[in-house]
């Protein structure tokens, strides 16, 4: 069955009491069950889960192709569940590229509970084989990449994890499952912040981490996530589910609008760079269309004369509105070295767009006369 089909139909069978045929949202934070607690059926408590996040769980294992789901509060809520998952003493393996977030949670949080980490170019599979220690138990790599869109060799990396006896957890936040599916390319759990293309309107938070075998990290994270808590609110999955039965058409769109975005940005004379793994220049282009169906709704740019000129433009922009997160219908620009602050990595010049469901022409118009000054 397409992928297509997949997303307008799983978890999307109506509701047997009533025949609904949009599902329906359980609200209820607890279920009736015998006084003795014996011959329990169904759900118990809202943290143990509940009818409409099973629907999202299992629609998600289908799109990804896995075999378990689980669903979280948050993207960071659910990155967090997994490097808590890993064993005390363990070395972690982080790209060099990755959300600014995640590096936080990784090298100040982590590392409270005995997590190591080692930052490296995941993009460059020889420096992660020269990263690997004895205590290796996790490659962590966000592809497309936040905010510089590098691509990671998924089934290259699935070797070396493998001979390391590690899990390799990818980041396809960017990508979605309609355009990567990184289970079926070697990974052992895909991670997706479910707030940006899943939900697809922003007006949700939610993460999501999809495993492909149903073993002893799905239980530990199971075990953890109804001890800790961070379970994703019935009306937030419901709003993550109804965002798939679109996702196909929607990252059509974001995509067609992003290529040609960023075709007309590579011509342009006031931009120094373009990150966008579609355009045949950039460094990891063919990995990317060997993985990726397309190339997806995000890309940055560099503008010429560094934050001052790129923070011009952004205040003469009129359709993007600059703000926070990415993957909605509207289109958004950040320039992330002022949100991300002191010790940033990401160039001081780099603005990202989140390209929307707009006409491209018209976000082409806006940004040629944001760049002209």
């Amino acid at each position: 069955m397409r992928i297509e089909t997949v997303a307008v139909h799983a978890g999307g069978e109506p509701d047997r009491e009533t025949g609904a045929v949009a599902p329906p949202i359980h609200l209820s934070t607890t279920f009736r069950h015998p006084p003795d607690a014996s011959e329990l059926t169904g759900h118990l408590y809202c943290r143990y889960g509940n009818p409409t996040q099973d629907r999202l769980e299992s629609a998600l294992a289908a799109l990804e192709g896995g075999a378990a789901a689980l669903v979280y509060g948050s993207g960071m809520a659910a990155a967090a569940a997994l490097l808590h998952a890993l064993p005390p003493g363990a070395h972690l393996i982080l790209g060099d590229d990755t959300y600014f977030s995640i590096r936080t949670l990784a090298l100040e949080h982590a590392a409270r509970w005995g997590i190591a980490t080692t930052i490296v170019d995941t993009s460059d599979p020889a420096a992660v084989r020269a990263a690997l220690r004895p205590e290796t138990r996790c490659i962590w790599v966000e592809t497309p990449s936040n905010p510089l869109l590098k691509v990671s060799d998924i089934p290259a990396l699935a070797e070396i994890a493998r001979g390391r006896g590690a899990l390799l957890v990818v980041d396809s936040t960017f990508a979605t499952p309609i355009l990567q599916r990184p289970l079926s390319l070697g990974a052992d759990v895909v991670m997706h912040s479910c707030t940006k293309y899943l939900g697809g309107h922003a007006d949700v938070q939610a993460g999501a981490l999809v495993l492909g075998e149903r073993g002893e990290v799905a239980e530990r994270l199971l075990e953890q996530r109804i001890v800790l808590g961070p379970v994703a609110a019935p009306h937030s999955a419901w709003l993550v589910l109804r965002g798939l039965r679109t996702l196909p058409c929607r990252m059509e769109w974001h995509t067609r609008g992003a290529e040609k975005v960023a075709e007309f940005l590579a011509g342009h004379p006031a931009v120094e760079r373009v990150h966008y793994p579609g355009l045949p220049q950039h460094p990891q282009h063919q990995a990317a269309r060997f993985q990726m169906r397309r190339f997806g709704g995000m890309l940055s740019f560099e503008v010429r004369g560094g934050a001052p000129a790129a923070l011009a433009a952004v205040g003469r922009l009129s359709l993007f509105t600059c703000a926070t997160s990415l993957g909605s219908t509207e289109s958004l620009v950040e320039h992330r070295a002022s949100l991300e602050g002191a010790g940033s990595p990401t160039p001081p010049g780099l603005l990202r767009l989140s390209i929307g469901l707009e006409h491209p022409d018209d976000l082409i118009a806006d940004l040629e006369q944001a760049l002209a000054g």
